[in-house]
């Protein structure tokens, strides 16, 4: 049987999925954690992007203290993200026809051309992405909960098949993990210009609750009783 090509959807939220080839770590250090931040957002157009007239440019406002008038065509809106060492979850709406598609190509690429020469490599960095729909607000409420709490397997590897041995501990190790939206959720700016939070966090019920969703999920690690893993990876 032919394989059926998955419709991504306009106005649509998926959970996307994007896992290093052979689950290669993709971020080593520091910078390139930064980098993958930069190249979330910079290659979120349709247009083309000069990566160094960019960065000066954007130097340069910031040293004056002021702020950026962002005029780009995005081809989705990206409402929640999380990056591990060996791969990436995004929480986005498409926008443009194909855009997640775009996105993810132009991107992946974009970031693998940095990391390739950084590091002497050859050849792709990424598996093909994985989109999982969205359909409910439970759905969503819980995808965006999941993400959060994945950085948990740094501090406890096997903690979703052995359990959580110190919760507390872990709850602020989320809290202080900078690779994530969890920050901007609960009100640690962080990097809240990458994010769209205002849908997702009404839905939820406020950052309050939001910061209480990831607390339940480590006090009961993921079963809890309504929790839909059907868009989770």
């Amino acid at each position: 049987m032919p394989f059926k090509k998955q419709e991504l959807v306009n106005g649509e939220i998926y959970h996307i999925c994007y896992r290093a080839v052979g689950d290669e770590v993709i971020f080593k250090d520091v910078d390139d954690y930064y980098r993958g931040i930069f190249s979330v957002y910079e290659f979120n157009t349709t247009e083309s992007i000069e990566i160094r007239e960019q960065r000066r440019r954007r130097k340069i406002i910031k040293n004056l203290g002021g702020s950026i008038l962002d005029t780009r065509k995005i081809f989705v809106e990206n409402l929640a993200f999380c990056f591990m060492p060996n791969h990436i979850h995004l929480v986005v709406k498409q926008l443009k026809d194909n855009g997640i598609s775009q996105f993810m190509k132009k991107m992946g690429t974009g970031y693998a051309v940095y990391f390739n020469r950084k590091y002497n490599r050859k050849g792709h960095l990424f598996n093909k992405f994985k989109a999982f729909h969205i359909a409910t607000d439970s759905q969503l409420k819980n995808v965006v909960t999941y993400i959060h709490c994945n950085p948990i397997s740094l501090l406890e590897p096997g903690f979703k098949e052995n359990g959580i041995k110190n919760p507390k501990k872990a709850c602020k190790f989320l809290e202080n993990y900078k690779w994530s939206s969890y920050q901007d959720f609960i009100g640690i700016k962080n990097f809240s210009s990458l994010t769209s939070r205002d849908f997702i966090l009404e839905i939820m019920g406020g950052k309050t609750v939001c910061k209480e969703s990831v607390e339940n999920w480590i006090k009961y690690k993921g079963e809890i009783k309504d929790f839909d893993f059907t868009v989770l990876e």
